[in-house]
């Protein structure tokens, strides 16, 4: 497999440096890099063996990967908009609180840049100011055009085995186009992940060349996922009709690498969410969370190693939302219910089912687990809608 120069410089990252003495400064840059349509599943450090991503990989190796991170509404934008404000998307609306807000009240420089951009925000940061800098990874969003086709040719006759080539679901709503040559487009999203892997390498050698590496918190995520062809659909939440909350669409990457103070090589298996990423970085920096009512919880000491408190166990279930579409998942189980549990619900036991291929839904087994999820669930849509 051919490897790109900035895999050399990223590869030449050593474990043991991140245990380095040097003090950052109180307040850490932050890099928050950020996807849209990325679903986990396709990424080497989450078990893909295909699709090439060796900086993304090693990132994950020199830190932490949370590996059940969920969207709280997967979609590209409002999935944006709960992760910078922490509000549930019932909540969003006008006079919006943007994570950049709280970090600028406590003394960050904050902007926001595409990939091809981000380099140059990076120069123009004032010497002495932390900063917080969004990079949009432009790369994923279809048709591909943007992609450089020597990231295409790497997979011009690869046949893959973790995509599946299923017919177009009765339901599709969008992107239908695409599930018309799946086989290629397939191709193409993984030539546009491996060129997205390639600018995240790029983002990290500018750190490097400015000795801000281990001042710097990087933060990579994604806004949704997508399906990409499993269930015979192609895009996130709204390429069915009615929305779908498939793992392929709510399950996303989420790796954090600061030198000597994220455990190299840790993995979390707590259930955390979007809306947990500003009550976080909030913490970290010291700002204020906002006078709301936020529903997230700062996952500050899971990232850094550090116990919970006793009286204060992590949760256990998390919760999304999308148009007349609502879901609890806990450790095991996942319900999904549509128009206040009139419309058509779902259930489904992930650890025996986990393409959720069988409706669990009318199965008497199931009601217990069923009434408890679906209680959460109602719990949570009346505390924070508001």
């Amino acid at each position: 497999m051919p490897l790109s120069r900035r895999y050399f410089f990223f590869g030449s990252l050593a474990l043991p440096a991140l245990a380095a003495t040097k003090t950052p400064a109180e307040r850490p840059n932050i890099l928050l890099v950020l996807a849209d349509r990325l679903p986990s599943w396709i990424l080497g450090c989450y078990g893909n063996n295909e699709v090439r991503t060796p900086n993304l990989d090693r990132l994950a190796q020199t830190g932490l990967r949370f590996l059940n991170h969920f969207a709280c509404a997967p979609a590209p934008a409002p999935g944006r908009a709960t992760l910078l404000t922490g509000r549930t998307p019932m909540q969003l609306g006008d006079a919006d609180f943007p994570l950049s807000k709280a970090l600028e009240g406590v003394g960050y420089a904050c902007s926001a840049a595409d990939s091809a951009a981000a380099a140059k925000s990076l120069d123009g940061q004032a010497a002495g100011k932390p900063f917080f800098l969004t990079v949009d990874c432009a790369h994923l969003r279809p048709p591909y055009d943007s992609v450089p086709r020597k990231y295409r040719d790497l997979y011009a006759k690869l046949k893959f085995a973790t995509f599946s080539q299923e017919a177009p679901a009765k339901n599709a709503a969008r992107d239908k186009e695409m599930l018309t040559d799946l086989a290629l487009n397939q191709r193409q999203v993984a030539a546009a992940v491996t060129a997205l892997d390639d600018d995240l390498a790029a983002l990290l050698s500018r750190l490097s060349e400015k000795t801000l590496l281990d001042q710097t918190l990087v933060v990579f995520t994604s806004t949704c996922g997508s399906l990409l062809g499993r269930h015979g659909l192609w895009d996130s939440a709204p390429a069915s009709d009615p929305a779908n909350m498939y793992e392929e669409v709510i399950s996303t990457p989420l790796v954090w690498s600061w030198q000597g103070h994220v455990p190299p090589q840790l993995t979390r298996p707590e259930l955390v969410s979007a809306y947990d990423l500003v009550p976080t970085l909030c913490e970290l920096t010291g700002a204020g969370l906002p006078a709301r009512n936020l529903c997230g919880r700062s996952y500050l000491p899971l990232a850094t190693g550090k116990p919970l408190p006793r009286k204060q166990p992590w949760r256990t279930t998390v919760f999304s939302h999308y148009q007349n579409t609502d879901m609890a998942r806990d450790k095991r189980y996942k319900l999904v219910l549509r128009d206040q549990g009139k419309g058509p619900g779902e259930l489904y036991d992930l650890p025996v089912d986990p393409r959720e291929r069988t409706n669990q839904y009318e199965n008497p087994q199931f009601l217990t687990v069923r009434t408890s999820l679906a209680a959460e669930l109602s719990k949570w849509k009346q505390t924070y809608s508001a």
